[in-house]
């Protein structure tokens, strides 16, 4: 069962002041769930005026009393995990098992906040004069605006609401339109919790439209946002006009890099069932695999008896393993991405075409002899396309692991302490995972550089991006 669909404003869900919207539909099945309203301007100012109100009521809230409501709302949130999943698959098209993955993934980080936002301390600073008192106290920056992607409906709107709650900020939370239902009951659950109205604030519309008329109001001091590097870059500028903070998680492009004596097969297992996940969309995705040439054909051809074993279909379905991509742009991505590496002498291995006469599913892919100038190899594929190439030194492989501007995520793989160091300290990148993929919890930094973007979600670098740090000195 799909949820009911509508804008959440001061404390009520409405339909907003007759501003259109659109039908949400269904990847595996492209039939409607639901209709959902956008959001009018004087929807978005009214959602202005409350999160206003909401900063003002919510900041004088304790730590602690603020942290026992976000705390309820990760209980209610781990209760409805199931009912939560299931809005998910039906409109993002993950299947369960990795819809209610997110789902409890979400309430681990709600609940980590709720702890961590007791404990933003500030500091006594020894003073040169002995009649004057030196404190840095931290204090919540404000009113956020935060935007989020359709590829995780449930997660990345948790973390910025938590984050930002736990700081004592109030927000105005805009969820993709693709996939409302998550960000709907997440809300939801806050709502339950006992968040007062104004707090918790939740838009849809014309992206372009909500964005630029939230982040030009003085009342917005900080962004939020994950999505592409163009739209992200955007907004960036947008805030900057008002110096406003503003947190960046963009795309990213991964290297994996597997050196000669880490055990193909194992190395295989683990990458192969990360790299598939939620059929590839996720931007932490393992995307650039360079495998040294002594182990090469066995990891290609565990890494492709694995992708040819994922059982394709509706994510709702139990024996399902890879749902379908989210949307029709996904699948037009998929095509060009394989065209221009069969053109430039790559090989399909396996996969390489739509699946199906219904949903926009694409069959998991794995592609060989691509140069490193092609398409698949230098833009973001966001789907279940794996390039495989091989590499000969330890220098050459850092060198074209680090060619591009991506610089979200990598990953490595070796059984030498020393390269491993070596190596973790080479990839230009926000975070590394070393013989590990586990590199997003919700106590450690998330975020990433160059083009991938600055700032971070998660640990206590998520929480500080909400604060401001004031010095006051006291005679």
């Amino acid at each position: 069962m799909y949820t009911q669909l509508g804008l959440y404003i001061d404390g009520k869900w409405n339909h907003g002041n007759g501003g259109g919207g659109e039908d949400v539909l269904n990847p595996a099945t492209q039939k409607p769930l639901a209709h959902l309203p956008h959001a009018t301007a004087s929807d978005l100012d009214a959602a202005l005026a409350a999160a206003e109100k909401g900063f003002k009521m919510w900041k004088a809230k304790s730590a602690y009393d603020r942290g026992r409501i976000i705390k309820k709302a990760a209980d209610l949130l781990r209760e409805r995990a199931d009912q939560v999943a299931a809005v998910m698959t039906q409109e993002q098209g993950k299947t369960l098992v990795e819809a209610k993955g997110e789902a409890v993934t979400s309430a681990d980080i709600v609940e980590w906040f709720a702890e961590e936002g007791r404990r933003a301390y500030g500091r006594i600073i020894p003073s040169r004069n002995p009649t004057v008192r030196q404190m840095v106290v931290t204090e919540p920056v404000g009113v956020v605006a935060a935007f989020t992607p359709w590829n995780f409906p449930v997660l990345t709107p948790a973390r910025k609401i938590a984050a930002s709650l736990a700081a004592g900020c109030s927000i105005i939370i805009k969820a993709s339109e693709e996939t409302p239902g998550g960000c709907v009951e997440l809300v939801k659950c806050f709502e339950d919790a006992g968040v007062p109205p104004g707090v918790i604030n939740l838009v849809f519309g014309v992206p372009s439209k909500v964005s630029e008329h939230l982040i030009a109001s003085p009342i917005v001091r900080k962004i939020s946002f994950t999505g592409s590097v163009p739209v992200g870059k955007h907004l960036a500028e947008l805030a900057a006009r008002g110096m406003k903070r503003a947190t960046m998680e963009l795309g990213g492009h991964s290297p994996v890099v597997v050196f000669g004596d880490a055990d193909p097969e194992k190395t295989a297992d683990t990458i192969s069932a990360f790299k598939y996940r939620n059929a590839g969309q996720v931007c932490i995705s393992p995307t650039r695999f360079y495998v040294q040439e002594g182990i090469y054909d066995r990891f290609l051809k565990r890494f492709t008896d694995n992708a040819k074993a994922i059982k394709l279909g509706d994510g709702m379905e139990k024996d399902t393993t890879m749902g379908p991509l989210a949307n029709p742009r996904r699948l037009d991505a998929m095509d060009s991405f394989v065209a221009d590496a069969k053109s430039r002498g790559g090989k399909v291995v396996t996969g390489g075409n739509r699946s199906g006469n219904q949903g926009y599913f694409f069959e998991p892919t794995v592609i060989t002899d691509v140069p490193d100038d092609s398409k698949i190899m230098t833009e973001e594929p966001f789907g279940p396309v794996a390039p495989i190439v091989t590499f000969k030194t330890f220098d050459e492989v850092v060198q074209r692991a680090n060619s591009l501007e991506f610089g979200l995520a990598a990953y490595t793989f070796t059984s030498s302490p020393k390269t491993a160091t070596a190596i973790g300290d080479a990839l230009q990148s926000g975070m590394v995972g070393v013989n590990s993929v586990a590199i997003s919890t919700p106590e450690t930094p998330f975020g990433g550089i160059k083009d991938s973007g600055y700032g971070h979600e998660g640990g206590i670098e998520g929480l500080e991006v909400y604060m401001n740090k004031k010095f006051i000195a006291q005679a």
